[in-house]
């Protein structure tokens, strides 16, 4: 069944307090058009700024997520991009006049009311899901994180957390119908932290605007009244705090038992939404939290855009092909008789790619070298390893279209074996090194599972339109590699 993209029906606002950075901020959701994404709108700064609402754009990760864009900040964002992903909204504009949206009381629900009041609106383009087709593993041994994404149809996520800490013990919880359950089971549960910690955040610059209205603070030591006191004062507090018998300070209700897994939860689906995309699969998460959260979401994000870039080149599905020949015309310049690739096997964007020359006495070479004894000429060998690393090294750019690669040098290149009539040529590359716009690959070349080649090669990656790169052009003839999209 097709499912239609999601906006909002018109601006809602709202004003609160920052929770680490305790400025005053005006947050406005307004509605977006298709395939806008969600960009997050710093409209005091000159300019207004707008920052998109994905991992590229993350920029710290201590107590919460932070995106930034230049000069530009907007600090903990897990909260609302939980209530603009938990109601399956795909294009907003969260507008704000400061550098931290509203904390409210510590959980998603404030924000999941305003969202429904404005009112949700299906658009006319249809959702973009990342299918998760393959495992996906990130894993923190350190921390003892682990978060795994398996295929499924749907989306579900179970999350187990850990601390060690007899105050709070072991707690997992689950949601398996984003529908039915995220509003009425995760988006209240509000955020937590230790007794102990309080005093380190504060100093550490943090929680400036936090207070027991928007977190629950479990407690997992024994602290006199008097030092209660003496924290309380330096945290700014003016109303009376007890440790209480509750495990929790002031005995403040949980709504939930285990609320604290389940904002655990919360944050997960906030941080999975700088994935860029809806996504369908199971996540299995032990101790997450937000550094291990972005670092899953930016290997899932690179499945993403790699499977953009496989479906913007390859039109159709064939079995163990990832680029036909038809797609590799699209993405090089070169033609018979120097097109001396026939099909990408794997691909993996920015690490590495896996082409096959099938190689038959038709090579027009092979009438000069050798008559006789065809042999395929060595340099001609070099060559299809460096159009393989063409389409590795075009295909990882965001404007490919706009950009000539060259190689500039090549080391180490050695021939191990000759290549004949009837050989299938297999061409691996892997990604060395990437700079601003130098980068280094190594490839190497086998027939039947042995090596017959190998060289490391270093590239350049320069705009169409500079003269220089015109220039070189001229000088060497066709560039090595240049997407025609």
């Amino acid at each position: 069944m097709l499912v239609q993209q999601m906006t909002i029906k018109r601006p809602v606002s709202m004003s609160g307090t920052g929770l680490h950075t305790g400025v005053s901020t005006t947050m406005t959701f307004k509605p977006a058009p298709e395939n806008f994404g969600i960009r997050f709108r710093r409209i005091d700064l000159d300019g207004q700024p707008e920052i998109p609402a994905d991992v590229d754009h993350v920029v710290d990760m201590r107590r919460n997520t932070t995106l930034g864009l230049g000069d530009a900040r907007v600090h903990t964002i897990e909260h609302v991009l939980a209530a603009v992903a938990g109601l399956q909204i795909d294009n907003i504009i969260i507008e704000l006049d400061n550098a931290e949206p509203p904390i409210a009381d510590g959980s998603a629900k404030p924000f999941v009311d305003l969202l429904l009041e404005a009112g949700l609106e299906d658009q006319d383009a249809p959702k973009d899901y990342l299918i998760i087709d393959q495992v996906v593993d990130y894993q923190n041994e350190e921390r003892g994180v682990q978060i795994v994404a398996l295929p499924t149809d749907d989306f579900r996520i179970t999350v187990v957390i850990d601390y060690n800490n007899p105050a709070l013990g072991t707690q997992h919880t689950g949601l398996f119908n984003l529908e039915e359950e995220f509003i009425k089971d995760f988006a209240s549960a509000r955020t937590f932290c230790f007794l102990h910690e309080v005093e380190e955040l504060h100093d550490a610059g943090l929680i400036k605007g936090g207070n027991l209205d928007n977190a629950i603070v479990i407690v997992d030591r024994e602290l006199p009244q008097q030092d209660l006191g003496k924290l309380t004062q330096k945290l700014g507090i003016v109303h009376s705090v007890i440790v209480g018998q509750t495990g929790v300070l002031n005995d403040n209700p949980l709504h939930y038992r285990n609320e604290p897994a389940r904002h655990k939860l919360l944050d997960m689906i906030g941080d999975l939404a700088l994935i860029g995309a809806p996504i369908k699969a199971q996540i299995l998460a032990a101790r997450p939290g937000h550094a291990a959260n972005v670092e899953f979401a930016r290997k899932v994000r690179k499945l993403y855009q790699q499977k953009k870039l496989i479906k913007k080149y390859q039109h159709g599905k064939k079995e163990g092909v990832v680029f036909d020949i038809n797609a590799i015309q699209r993405i090089l310049p070169h033609r018979y008789p120097f097109l001396l690739i026939d099909k990408i096997t794997e691909f993996q964007m920015d690490e590495r790619v896996v082409a096959v020359k099938n190689v038959t006495l038709n090579e027009p070479f092979f009438q000069g070298h050798f008559p006789g004894q065809p042999v395929m000429p060595g340099v001609l060998v070099v060559e299809a390893m460096a159009q393989a690393g063409g389409v590795l090294l075009l295909n990882g750019l965001e404007n490919p279209g706009n950009k000539l690669v060259f190689f500039m040098s090549m080391n180490n290149v050695k021939f191990r074996k000759p290549v004949v009539p009837g050989d299938q040529l297999v061409l691996e590359v892997r990604m060395m090194s990437r700079r601003a716009k130098v980068i280094q690959i190594r490839s190497e070349a086998f027939v039947d599972g042995a090596l017959v080649a190998e060289g490391e090669f270093t590239a350049a990656i320069v705009d169409r339109e500079d003269g220089r790169a015109r220039a070189a052009e001229r000088a060497s003839g066709t560039p090595v590699a240049k997407s025609k999209d």
